[in-house]
């Protein structure tokens, strides 16, 4: 098993630690951090107009995950909720995030391919 922490700053005082955890490479078998759960919810909501129930299906959440997911992501200004249209919208912070996120991920599933060669 293979644990990788990397560490980025979002604005000036926030850090976000990112803990991206790799199971058993040789099999191709991984399990979801917390961050690529929060990928998963950010991307849904990419675009506006997401339900709380549109999010779930997407990000394969229950209903406790979600509940506890969007009330951490929208008190981080990642994830805005519109009480009136009872919908969730990323936003621009969520976007940069995201975009770190994959530009990470991309990165780490590029190590193993070169570690075959």
């Amino acid at each position: 098993m293979y644990e990788l922490l990397l560490t980025f700053h979002i604005f000036h005082y926030e850090v976000i630690f990112i803990t991206i955890l790799i199971a058993d490479l040789a099999s191709g078998m991984r399990y979801r951090s917390r961050t690529d759960i929060i990928s998963e919810i950010l991307d849904a909501a990419n675009g506006g107009s997401a339900t709380k129930t549109k999010i779930m299906y997407r990000a394969y959440l229950s209903f406790r995950q979600m509940k506890e997911y969007s009330r951490v992501l929208t008190e981080n200004n990642l994830l805005n909720y519109d009480a009136y249209t009872q919908t969730f919208k990323t936003t621009e912070k969520g976007l940069r995030f995201l975009d770190t996120y994959n530009q990470m991920d991309g990165m780490i599933k590029a190590v193993p391919q070169q570690e075959q060669v």
